[in-house]
């Protein structure tokens, strides 16, 4: 079955980074564009970044533009999100998610992780 296991949250400093890792089983990872989604305390889901399938295109949510960037190995079945120049704001539990559709984007998603939670705090 389809599993995505995030990785590499924790509590980090104002103006530190964090890479994210996702790891992916039970489908063709290559095959699929990959989201990182969060979801701060008390606040709903918030899309952050969305990769295609040979990880050549990448979009962003505008206030994390020019700090983060995903990326992905296709060969290895793992999706990252680096995170620099953190700020409180970023505080959340980040999330990846898989397409619903195959080799396009949607922007439905079908699966989602468990979450990994990124604490930005001095």
């Amino acid at each position: 079955q389809v599993q995505l296991v995030e990785s590499g949250g924790g509590l980090v400093q104002p103006g530190g980074s964090l890479r994210l890792s996702c790891t992916a089983s039970g489908f063709t990872f290559s095959n699929y564009w990959m989201y990182w989604v969060r979801q701060a305390p008390g606040k709903g889901l918030e899309w952050v970044s969305v990769i295609n399938t040979g990880g050549g295109s990448t979009y962003f949510l505008d206030s994390v533009k020019g700090r983060f960037t995903i990326s992905r190995d296709n060969a290895k079945n793992t999706l990252y999100l680096q995170m620099n120049s953190l700020k409180s704001e970023d505080t959340a539990v980040y999330y990846c998610a898989k397409d619903s559709q195959y080799a396009t984007y949607s922007s439905g998603m079908n699966y989602w992780g468990k979450g990994t939670l990124v604490t930005v705090s001095s």
